[in-house]
Parts: structure tokens; C-alpha cells; sequence
């Protein structure tokens, strides 16, 4: 049989799928199917491949595919010499029964090999594997497709003979499979294969194309489908239609950004066409957040914005059907939407007529966690651990008062209209209704932001203030937390206790707030009372360093540099940063290879000494002149190396300490350390324990050792 190599065409046809799983179900197929080809022999490693994936087909087209898999050459061990060849070399009944297992009998057993397998000698049979067709392995291809596909929900559908069942994402109508212009026959979901596809259900010249071969399948469904296949370019050409419409739409206008909002307008629609709407302007008193958010999660609609990013009464829709005449299309939508905005601006009014101050006390009919009480409790504790922080920052009155109120009144726009249609909108609703109710610009922030930092890469809360209400917020969710054993495992954390302490990170960092970490969680522990069933301040420290090493190399800095600084278990994790430079700029010294060689085999000498050593010298017992000099050497640097380690200046400490190379070389070069005398060896161990304390001040240096 001669092998032909052509191009691959695999689509399944099927009832609209869910389009936020789109994206990844396309990703999944085409990724699947090519890599079990790949293990067959069919596609090769570098292959090129095309994924498509539209609201109602996954398909995958695939360069240079063979009809058939080149022959193997295999290697099989049958059993040891021993047992497979009697006394006088002949085939034993096991051996023979082993050969016809495999499809041979006797004669092959002069071809067989002998090599030796551990320590026994054992036969080997070398025969040829058939490489797989191209309707094999495409059919196994196609099975463990579908099979791992990341489904999010499964359906149950009855096949045409009114009898089977099958369980797919979507009922499935078709299935194509084309190596070049011929069918390949394979089956799947009780369908078999052919060319042809459907295109788009109202805009298609015809319901069918029938595909000439692999490699026009793209171009006759946009041409007599209708349908733009792939998701990357349909992408593409909403993206394209949105902000030529915005820049037709008026100058500086341009649709909100939303990532996620595009891939899933991508997934609904397989004929985009923007077309530009408009609302009345008097819904704009509303909260733009909540206009934005009821257009974007309703509607699926792009609200446009003008170049101060406000927003304006048009907005933006991706219709699927290109019509001459789009002003029924455009008449409708803007009728849809009207409710919307409507409710917005009822629930808006409605929430007005209450101060947040009133709703507070119904705080305690709402549970937070069975194990930690209502949203009520919650409040005083946040409102009790904000306290604690702001009077360890020495806060004006006036700021400590501003604490008091943002953190009692955090949590009450969860009982408004607008969060409870809209639960996104908690902090951001509280922040406008507290404007309303006259409490000032620094309480209304602080109540917005004290969710903040949502998200890797959002910004820190905008004020003091509210960087201690949203402080406290995270520290009581993790203490509370963990404190009754709701710790993450694995990838679990249904809590976001991660993120959470991320963001606790980021706030002490960024903003370089003089806090310790062992008194922030000393603060909030006692807030609780008797409801935690466990101390839960060691696994919390190892909680948070674990956190702070992985954004830390995330940073850049190696794995050597974090574990050196993080090792001392620094409190202030302001500092950690200066730490860390100071650490870089120590190890792009020359010395600094063997100053933290010579550390690290300073810090074993020390473990190994019989109890704890006093960092204590006896300059009478300084017999050898190597541990004279080293002595000399520290006492003239550390005073120095002291002064600007009390000053923050890490990196110029451990550069006045570098001058050590030299006498801590000769040190271990010349003296003994464990002599025999009892006195001159403790006071070796001293010499060492006071040069050991003078070095990891600002890091392990020992663990920059290679």
C-alpha cells in the first residue's frame, strides 16, 4: 500500500453550544485529536493545525497527514533463558505457548535473541508492528476526543432509531472527516462521516455545503455558509467592527474593554455585524457601574465610553445577521434594554430612601458561616481588627473615627435593591449611597475600595483608610478561616483564602506599612472569642511566606534569592523588598561566594556544637593569629555594618561586611575550631556565632551557597 500524505478536515456539526465553554471546547478538540494522531504515526510533531470553532461546530484541519503509519520495529521480551529452553536448548511448553500468543510458533525460536536483563539472560523476539490506517487511528483519534472533552454539563439525546442514547454537550447532526478530497469512514455520537456541513441558519446561499476537500473548508462556509469558522478571526473582526462603529459613533468614543465579554459575543454569533444603539440619556444619573454591568451580563452588549471614561447613552451589539435594512435589528435591542436601565434606576431610588447607617443592625439576620456567625459579628470583628491597625499606624483621630465608620458600614449595601440584582456591585453601591447619605469623599472610598485588591493586578484601595478597612476585611476572612480548619487543599479554595492573603501581601508592601505580621494576626485572633477551634497563627505565617516566595519569583528574583531573605522569617514585610535587593547586590560581589560558603559552613559548625553558643568572645583566649585577625576584622566592620542596618541601608551593611573574605579564609585555613581544650573551643564557637549573627542580619547568606 503506498502511503499518501494530504491535509485533514475533522468537523463535528451540532446544536448550539454553551459560549462561555466555546473557546476551550475548540482548544480541546483540535488538541486532542492531533496529539493522538501524533502517537499513532499519522501527523507529524510539528505539524501545522487550524482550530475552528463556531456557536454550533468544533472542527480541526491538519497539514501533511498519512493515509497509513509507517511500519515498527519492536523489541518484545518473552521470559529468562532459564525457563524458556530446556537442558538440551529446546523450546519449552512455555515458551512455545508464549510464541503462539504473539502469532509465532517454533520456527521462530532460531531467530530469537539472547541479551541479558538484570542479572539473568533472557530471549527477546524482534518483529514488525503494521502502522495504523488512517480510518484506524482516526477513529481511535475521534473516540478519546470526545471522550476527554472538557464538557461542562452533559446532555442525554436519543439517536433517529428512537432507541439509543448518547451523551454529548449537544445533540451532534453531522460529522465531516476529509484527507484531502476523500472521506475518511469513521463514526461518531451514532453519526458517520462525509463533506457535508452546514452553514449559517439564516444568512447560508443554501442549508448544506457539501466541501470539496480539507483544505476549502474555511472558504466555502464563509462564502456559502455564511459562517466565519474559526473563533480567532471572528474575534478579530468584532474587535475590528467595534471601535470602527465607536469611531463612527462620535470622536474619542470607544467600547468598554472586557476580555471575556468578546470571547463570549465570539462563541453567539457566526455572521458578526456591529450595529450602534442608543438609550435615554436621563438613565445615566444611574451609577455608570450599574448600567455598564446590567448591558454587559444581560445583554452581552459593549456600552461605549468617552475618552474621560464615561458613559455615554450608545452602546454596541453583535448581531448575527447582516440585514440591508438593520433598523428593526437596532429598534429591538434598544427596546430590550429599556427595562433594564429601568430597574437599575428603580433599584437605585429604592436604596437612596435608606441611610446605610439603618441597615447596619440587619446585618445579624444575615449568616456569614455557620461555624462564624452573621454578617453582624463579621462587621464588629473588622471593625474591631481596623481599630487595632489604625492605632498601630498612630492615625489622626480623625482618620481612626473615619476607620470606625467605613468598616461598620462596609458590609450594609449587601441588604440594598441594587446588590442583591447585582452582588458584583457590593463596595462600589456602598461607596455611592454613602456620598449620598453625606458621609464625605474619604468614608465613600474607603467603603469601595475595601474589597480591593480584587484581583492579581488591581489597584490598592485608594486612601488610608480604606487600606485599613481592606486590610482588617482580609485578615479577619483568613483568621476566621482557618481558624475553624476551612484551609485550601490542592487546587480547592472555595473561599479565595489565596487571594486573599495576596492582596493582604501586596497592601504591606506596596504601600510599606510598618506592621508586623505576628501582631496583625495577635490583633485579629482575639476578635473572634471562642469561636475559632484553633489557633491558626503558625499555619497562617507559612501560609502567607508560601504566598510572598511565589509572587516574588514571579518578580524575577531566583528561588536562592526569596528562600535567603524569607528564611529569617521577616516581620515587616515592607522590608522584604530592600532585603532583597540588598541580597542581589551582595551576590554580584566577589566575595560573596565564599563569604556564604564559609557561612553556611559556619551554620553547621554551630548545629553541631553541644547546646547553644553564646555570641561571646574572650579576646585573652584568641590564641592562633588567624582567629586574632578575624576577630580585629569584626570588631572593626560590624559597628559600621550595624549603623546601616539600623538605617535600612541593607545592601551598604552587607557590602561593609564583604572586607571579611579574607580573614574568614584564613580562619578555617589555620585554626581548629573543636580543640581540645574545653575553654578555646567555646570560645571558637563564639567567635563563630558572633560573626554568624553579624552576616544574617538581612538574609541566610548560607542558602545563596552553591
Amino acid at each position: 500500500m503506498t502511503t499518501a500524505h494530504k491535509n485533514l478536515l475533522v468537523e463535528l456539526f451540532v446544536e448550539e453550544l454553551p459560549p462561555k465553554a466555546l473557546k476551550k471546547l475548540g482548544d480541546a478538540f483540535a488538541a486532542t485529536l492531533v496529539a493522538s494522531l501524533q502517537s499513532q504515526g499519522l501527523a507529524a510533531a510539528g505539524a501545522a493545525v487550524a482550530s475552528y470553532a463556531s456557536p454550533r461546530r468544533l472542527a480541526v484541519h491538519v497539514g501533511n497527514v498519512a493515509s497509513k503509519a509507517a511500519d515498527k520495529a519492536v523489541q518484545q521480551k518473552l521470559m529468562p533463558v532459564a525457563v524458556a529452553l530446556d537442558a538440551a536448548g529446546g523450546p519449552t511448553p512455555a515458551l512455545l505457548k508464549k510464541l503462539a500468543a504473539l502469532g509465532a510458533d517454533a520456527s521462530a525460536v532460531p531467530q530469537l535473541k539472547r541479551a541479558m536483563d538484570g542479572k539473568a539472560e533472557a530471549l527477546f523476539l524482534d518483529s514488525v508492528v503494521p502502522g495504523a490506517t488512517l480510518a484506524e487511528g482516526l477513529q481511535k483519534a475521534l473516540d478519546e476526543t470526545l471522550a476527554k472533552l472538557p464538557i461542562p454539563k452533559v446532555m442525554s439525546y436519543q439517536l433517529d432509531d428512537g432507541w439509543t442514547s448518547v451523551n454529548f454537550v449537544r445533540p451532534a447532526h453531522a460529522l465531516v472527516a476529509l484527507h484531502g478530497a476523500e472521506i475518511v469512514p469513521v463514526s461518531a455520537l451514532g453519526l458517520q462521516s462525509g463533506r457535508v456541513t452546514h452553514g449559517h441558519r439564516f444568512e447560508a446561499a443554501q442549508p448544506t455545503v457539501t466541501l470539496r476537500d480539507a483544505d476549502s473548508y474555511a472558504e466555502q462556509l464563509e462564502t456559502q455558509g455564511a459562517v466565519i469558522a474559526s473563533f480567532e478571526a471572528r474575534r478579530d473582526d468584532i474587535a475590528r467592527q467595534l471601535a470602527a462603529a465607536a469611531a463612527k459613533a462620535g470622536t474619542g468614543l470607544k467600547p468598554v474593554e472586557d476580555a471575556a465579554l468578546l470571547d463570549e459575543v465570539t462563541a453567539l454569533v457566526e455572521r458578526p455585524n456591529v450595529l450602534t444603539c442608543r438609550f435615554e440619556p436621563e438613565f445615566l444619573a444611574v451609577p455608570q457601574e450599574c448600567l455598564i454591568l446590567t448591558m454587559k451580563a444581560n445583554q452581552k452588549y459593549f456600552p461605549l465610553l468617552d475618552a474621560q471614561d464615561k458613559l455615554t447613552n450608545q452602546f454596541l451589539v453583535v448581531s448575527n445577521i447582516r440585514p440591508a435594512d438593520a433598523s428593526a435589528v437596532i429598534e429591538g435591542n434598544e427596546r430590550v434594554v429599556r427595562p433594564r436601565l429601568a430597574d437599575a434606576k428603580f433599584f437605585f431610588d429604592q436604596d437612596r430612601k435608606k441611610a446605610l447607617a439603618s441597615r447596619v443592625p440587619a446585618l445579624a439576620k444575615v449568616v456569614y458561616h455557620n461555624q462564624l456567625g452573621s454578617q453582624g459579628e463579621r462587621v464588629e470583628r473588622v471593625c474591631t481588627i481596623a481599630m487595632a491597625i489604625a492605632k498601630a499606624l498612630a492615625m489622626s483621630p480623625a482618620d481612626i473615627a473615619a476607620v470606625d465608620t467605613a468598616a461598620r458600614l462596609a458590609k450594609a449595601d449587601l441588604l440594598t435593591d441594587m446588590v442583591g440584582e447585582f452582588p458584583e456591585l457590593q463596595g462600589i453601591m456602598g461607596g455611592y449611597y454613602a456620598r449620598h447619605d453625606g458621609l464625605g469623599d474619604t468614608v465613600a472610598e474607603a467603603i469601595e475600595d475595601h474589597y480591593k485588591p480584587r484581583f492579581a493586578g488591581d489597584a490598592l484601595p485608594r486612601n488610608a483608610v480604606g487600606l485599613v478597612v481592606a486590610l482588617a476585611d482580609k485578615l479577619e476572612t483568613l483568621v476566621g478561616l482557618f481558624g475553624i480548619g476551612q484551609l485550601p487543599s490542592g487546587d480547592r479554595d472555595p473561599f479565595a483564602l489565596r487571594r486573599h492573603a495576596l492582596g493582604a501581601i501586596r497592601m504591606l508592601v506596596e504601600r510599606e506599612l510598618p506592621l508586623e505580621l505576628g501582631a496583625l494576626f495577635d490583633a485579629a485572633v482575639p476578635a473572634f472569642g471562642d469561636k475559632l477551634r484553633q489557633d491558626p497563627r503558625a499555619a497562617l505565617a507559612e501560609f502567607f511566606r508560601d504566598r510572598l516566595a511565589g509572587q516574588l519569583r514571579d518578580e524575577g528574583y531566583s528561588a536562592q534569592e526569596v528562600d535567603a531573605v524569607l528564611a529569617l522569617a521577616p516581620q515587616r514585610l515592607s522590608e522584604v523588598p530592600k532585603r532583597l535587593a540588598a541580597v542581589r547586590a551582595f551576590a554580584a560581589l566577589p566575595e560573596a561566594a565564599s563569604l556564604a560558603a564559609a557561612n553556611k559552613r559556619v551554620g553547621n559548625i554551630l548545629k553541631k556544637a553541644d547546646g547553644a553558643v553564646e555570641a561571646k568572645v574572650d579576646a585573652a583566649l584568641l590564641k592562633e593569629p588567624a582567629e586574632q585577625a578575624l576577630s580585629a576584622a569584626l570588631a572593626s566592620a560590624q559597628p559600621q555594618a550595624d549603623k546601616l542596618y539600623a538605617n535600612g541601608d541593607y545592601a551598604a551593611s552587607l557590602r561593609e561586611l564583604a572586607v571579611l573574605k579574607a580573614p574568614v579564609d584564613a580562619f578555617f585555613d589555620d585554626v581548629m575550631v573543636n580543640a581540645e581544650d574545653a575553654a578555646l573551643r567555646a570560645n571558637r564557637l563564639g567567635l563563630l556565632a558572633t560573626l554568624h549573627a553579624a552576616m544574617n542580619r538581612v538574609a541566610d547568606l548560607s542558602r545563596l551557597a552553591t
